[in-house]
């Protein structure tokens, strides 16, 4: 007697048309987009040169000497010194410091959008899943949503004081609200779809439909939004930085660096322009690589 294997599926196991799988496909698609292809190899870059910052640093970045003070970038008419990106207001090195800026930058924006996608992809999940959840996990995320995600951070300091492990917190929590919301639209989508009927009639736990098929088949807009949020979640940071509830000096991060050069923008503008232009630089890359993702794997843009 031949027994009879059943087998549910949804759309993240399909082949694309053409017989190739989606993510073969999906890594096509983006290699033609000279946008996405530039961003991604410019953050590929930083995110390398950031790791490796103790090896590339040319100098120590919290070393002062007031006998370098404000020293220009080497391309600055008559400049003759050996910073490339000239010195800040206490002799320290710009490009030292710039490295390990943005190690700091990007660590406290990746763990914040992870932790954040995780806490909130989960709720939006549960809301999705659960209608009796529904109402009350959503209502705590319209009131989130309805506070200024700088807001967050001045609270979380006040509590906690200043400092990076405070402004991670508050990062985290602006990520969440945001991120249950995207997920659960994701997931009433598949909701509708027939694998996660069959997948009840055959007995499936509540867990494993969830875990099995109704997370990897929303994980392309929780990853596409991640990646937007991403770029988002530095910005705010940075800019809870600048206003002295970040990293805290000497601590070498790229909005209080910007923050540190304000005194000298009329005769010194590099001290705060260099790592203004490291933000700006890596929140376009990570934009247009999160649209670019977008494009490609939106159903509804892929029609």
């Amino acid at each position: 007697m031949n027994a009879t294997h059943i087998s549910i599926s949804g759309p993240a196991d399909e082949l694309t048309a053409s017989g190739m799988s989606p993510r073969r496909s999906t890594l096509q698609k983006l290699r033609r987009d000279k946008g996405a292809v530039i961003s991604a190899t410019l953050l590929a870059i930083i995110i390398l040169a950031a790791l490796l910052a103790p090896v590339l640093s040319p100098h120590d970045p919290y070393d002062n000497n007031l006998r370098n003070m404000l020293k220009p970038p080497v391309w600055a008419p008559g400049a003759v010194s050996d910073h490339l990106l000239g010195t800040d207001g206490l002799g320290r090195d710009i490009l030292s410091r710039l490295l390990y800026g943005t190690r700091t930058t990007l660590t406290m924006g990746m763990i914040a959008v992870l932790a954040g996608g995780i806490i909130g992809a989960f709720l939006g999940l549960l809301a999705a899943y659960y209608k009796w959840l529904e109402g009350p996990i959503m209502r705590i995320v319209d009131i989130l949503l309805s506070f200024p995600s700088i807001l967050f951070g001045l609270a979380i300091a006040a509590v906690l004081g200043s400092g990076i492990f405070s402004i991670t917190i508050a990062l985290t929590v602006s990520a969440v609200p945001t991120i249950a919301r995207i997920t659960r639209g994701a997931a009433i989508v598949q909701m509708q779809m027939e694998y996660i009927t069959a997948s009840r009639a055959i007995g499936m736990s509540d867990a494993r439909i969830i875990w099995f098929h109704l997370l990897p088949n929303s994980a392309s807009t929780i990853f596409v939004y991640l990646t937007l949020q991403l770029g988002q979640t530095i910005l705010l940071g940075a800019a809870l930085s600048f206003i002295g509830l970040g990293a805290q000096p000497p601590t070498a991060e790229l909005g209080t660096m910007a923050s540190e050069g304000r005194n000298f923008l009329f005769f010194a503008p590099h001290v705060s322009t260099i790592p203004s232009l490291a933000i700006l630089v890596i929140v376009l890359c990570f934009n247009v690589l999160g649209d670019a993702l977008r494009d490609v794997l939106d159903p509804r843009l892929r029609q």
